[in-house]
């Protein structure tokens, strides 16, 4: 089987896709491998690109596990994507999401947690649809939510899993900018390589500052909400529904 995300190096740019073949759902091989390649980006002090191959940005989390998988899947599952998201919120260096495709949770988590986000223009939507098949939306993704959405759509994102397309989606604040679909690698690049010039030890310190309080936050909420009983709880609730 193939590595679902790749990572290259460009000189003060990385960039880190993900490609698993189908709709780069986040299932913990997919994470672990976001995880290291994130590693990699900031050993490296780049700025890091995130994107997908594919019809899909991100599927979102992987529902066989919710729906089927044991307590430890679960889990490990939703505690790597709660310690992604809150990594690229907090990553020293500037990260750029391009979104391509369909971003469902997980992969509407990450986009939101990065710096700079470009959506390709497309017939595809990006959301938080928990509610509309059967999920609680975690704590963390709600914090995340409320800082880059703007207010007049987070209830709607949030609580009535409403899905948006490009352009209504940077009025909602999932996104920057909408760029023709052919030229969305380019504009990742540019913006990219322009945020390289940033002084990154003033960029960290900056965001460490600006974010330090939600950071904290979602760092109590992961720590408090997501915790080995929090797989054992589902697969309770599930085996007596």
């Amino acid at each position: 089987m193939k590595d679902p995300v790749t990572y290259s190096r460009s000189g003060p740019v990385s960039t880190i896709v993900m490609d698993d073949g189908k709709a780069n759902v986040m299932s913990l091989a997919m994470l672990n491998a976001l995880h290291l390649a994130f590693d990699q980006a900031e050993r490296d002090n780049t700025v890091a690109i995130l994107k997908a191959r594919g019809k899909h940005f991100s599927g979102g989390f992987d529902l066989n596990v919710f729906t089927s998988g044991n307590a430890e899947d679960q889990y490990l599952m939703l505690k790597a994507g709660a310690e992604l998201a809150l990594r690229i919120l907090s990553f020293p260096t500037p990260v750029v999401a391009a979104c391509q495709g369909n971003a469902f949770p997980m992969g509407a988590f990450l986009i939101m947690s990065a710096d700079h986000r470009i959506a390709a223009e497309g017939n595809y939507r990006i959301g938080m649809n928990e509610v509309a098949i059967g999920l609680t939306v975690p704590r963390f993704a709600i914090e995340i939510a409320r800082q880059r959405l703007t207010p007049a759509y987070f209830s709607r994102v949030v609580m009535t899993a409403e899905m948006f397309a490009p352009l209504e989606a940077v009025t909602a604040g999932f996104f920057d900018r909408v760029v023709p679909s052919s030229e969305l690698e380019r504009a990742a690049g540019e913006a990219a390589h322009a945020l390289s010039t940033l002084n990154m030890a003033a960029h960290a310190a900056t965001k460490a500052r600006a974010r330090g309080a939600v950071i904290s936050m979602i760092r109590g909420m992961i720590d408090e909400d997501i915790t080995p009983q929090y797989g054992r709880d589902r697969v309770a609730s599930r085996a007596s529904a």
